[in-house]
C-alpha cells in the first residue's frame, strides 16, 4: 500500500495496514487517527511516540507475536516475513549462544528478548543481549517499549512505500 492509500483508505483497511508493525490497539488507533502524515517518515515518527507509554500487558501481548531473535522464522504471516527480513544471517556458534542468552533472559524476565535486529550484525545482538541481562525489571520494561516502537517503525516504513513506488 502507498502511504496515499493509507491516508485515504477507510478506517478498517488502514488498521489492516499497520497492525503486523505492531499489535497494540491503542497504537494501531493513534497511528489510524492521525492521518494524513506528510510523509512515510512523518508516520515513523509519530510512531516512536504514539501512544505512550505502554502498559506491562500491552507490551505481553505484542511481543507474543516476536520470535525469539536468532530463530528461523516459519509462516506466512506478514509478522513472519518481516522478522525474515529483518534478523541477520548467524553462524552456528553464534546461534548456539543466541539460544542460551535467550533461555538466560527468559528465565530473568520471563519473556522474550526483543531487539531491533534490522541494521545489527548477529554478534552485536549477542552483545546486547548480554548487556540487557545486568538490567533491572523497570530498565528492562522501557528498553523493549522502545525496541518494539523502532521496529514498528522500520516495518511500517517498509510496508507504506512513497509516492511511485509499488512493494
Amino acid at each position: 500500500m502507498l502511504l496515499e492509500e493509507f491516508n485515504s483508505a477507510d478506517r478498517a483497511a488502514a488498521v489492516i495496514a499497520v497492525r503486523p508493525a505492531l499489535d497494540i490497539a491503542r497504537w494501531i488507533d493513534a497511528i489510524v487517527d492521525g492521518r494524513p502524515y506528510a510523509s512515510v517518515a512523518a508516520l515513523a515518527e509519530a510512531a516512536i511516540t504514539a501512544a505512550a507509554p505502554f502498559s506491562e500487558g500491552e507490551l505481553d501481548a505484542a511481543l507474543a507475536h516476536h520470535p525469539r531473535i536468532g530463530a528461523r522464522v516459519e509462516g506466512s504471516t506478514a509478522e513472519a516475513a518481516h522478522s525474515r527480513r529483518e534478523q541477520p544471517s548467524i553462524d552456528d556458534e553464534t546461534a548456539a549462544a543466541l539460544v542460551e542468552g535467550n533461555r538466560a533472559y527468559e528465565e530473568r524476565f520471563d519473556r522474550v528478548f526483543l531487539v531491533r535486529a534490522a541494521g545489527r550484525t548477529a554478534t552485536e545482538i549477542l552483545a546486547l543481549l548480554h548487556e540487557r541481562l545486568g538490567s533491572t525489571d523497570e530498565q528492562e520494561l522501557a528498553v523493549v517499549e522502545q525496541q518494539l516502537r523502532e521496529i514498528a517503525a522500520l516495518r511500517l516504513e517498509a510496508s507504506l512505500q512513497t509516492e511511485g513506488a509499488r512493494p
